[in-house]
């Protein structure tokens, strides 16, 4: 079956109407054309829920992983369930798809003295270092993913207030507090280093490569990587560990766990549960450790 008009509306009903990112969208285009290609049917209104999990198992056999199926999962339903609402008598063939379950993997975090390491370790001079700086300091200080981070703006920066204005996915809104160190190195990034970089068409964006272009998530997932190796922290480093680490520290050091949902941004609780366990093995390897009947050689 050739890629249906429909689901052409519907992507676009995801950025219009929704508010989703095109990169979202993409995502979807992909998985949706991917079920299409391998489609028997001769219309939308042809396909069952066995086609569907039909699908689902060629690509699993074909050595797809649980999370490459829930994404093409999740496109099949939100794309039928659109396409049975905007008509009468049409029967949605995903409302009973079951999504893939995927194992719960702990997310990657550095220790706090690792983040100590990184982010006193040694900088670019001039106005990049500064830029670096603020950037590392300002991903782990406020726990930014690192589209939000790309994405901040000027006008959005209230470090008077000790806070900024955060613009997440599906274009929520939430404020996040800034303070100390990243309060600091942001201040001295806008006041000193910010405005060397800026050029004729600089826009309103916070942190700028050289050019006085916005940042992309690739070069920032470079510097991250740069700055932790010159550091000498053997772990892997990147901008979501950072996320990862200011959430887990902030548990460790005896933060409401809805609090640390707020300033994350999660819809849900259970998405934030993930560091109770980060903590859960952090305490089972302190009684291992130190407890003098834990087991231990």
């Amino acid at each position: 079956m050739d890629f249906p008009s429909e689901a052409e509306a519907f992507l676009d009903h995801l950025v219009v109407e929704r508010g989703l990112s095109r990169n979202y969208r993409e995502i979807n285009r992909r998985a949706l054309a991917r079920f299409f290609r391998w489609c028997r049917a001769a219309d939308l209104a042809g396909i069952s829920v066995q086609d569907l999990r039909d699908f689902l198992s060629v690509e699993r056999r074909s050595g797809r992983r649980a999370a490459g199926l829930k994404i093409h999962a999740v496109a099949l339903r939100r794309f039928f369930g659109w396409w049975a609402g905007r008509g009468v008598g049409r029967v949605n063939p995903a409302e009973f798809l079951e999504l893939p379950k995927l194992e719960r993997t702990l997310p990657e975090t550095l220790t706090q003295s690792d983040m100590a390491q990184v982010l006193d370790g040694p900088f670019a001079s001039g106005v990049l270092g500064l830029r670096d700086r603020a950037m590392l300091e300002v991903l782990y200080g406020c726990g930014l993913r690192v589209s939000e981070l790309t994405g901040l703006r000027l006008e959005n920066v209230m470090l008077e207030n000790g806070s900024v204005r955060v613009i997440g996915k599906g274009n929520k809104e939430r404020v996040v507090p800034i303070a100390g160190v990243a309060a600091s190195a942001l201040r001295e990034y806008l006041a000193t280093g910010r405005p060397a970089l800026v050029r004729h068409r600089t826009g309103g964006e916070v942190f700028l490569n050289r050019h006085g272009k916005k940042l992309t998530t690739a070069r920032v997932w470079g510097i991250v990587k740069a700055v932790a190796r010159a550091a000498g922290v053997k772990k892997r480093a990147y901008p979501h560990a950072l996320r990862h680490s200011f959430a887990t520290h902030l548990l460790q050091n005896g933060a409401d766990l809805r609090a640390i949902q707020e300033m994350l941004g999660h819809a849900d609780i259970s998405t934030t549960q993930v560091y109770t366990h980060t903590d859960e093995q952090r305490i089972k390897a302190a009684h291992w450790k130190f407890h003098p009947r834990s087991g231990r050689k």
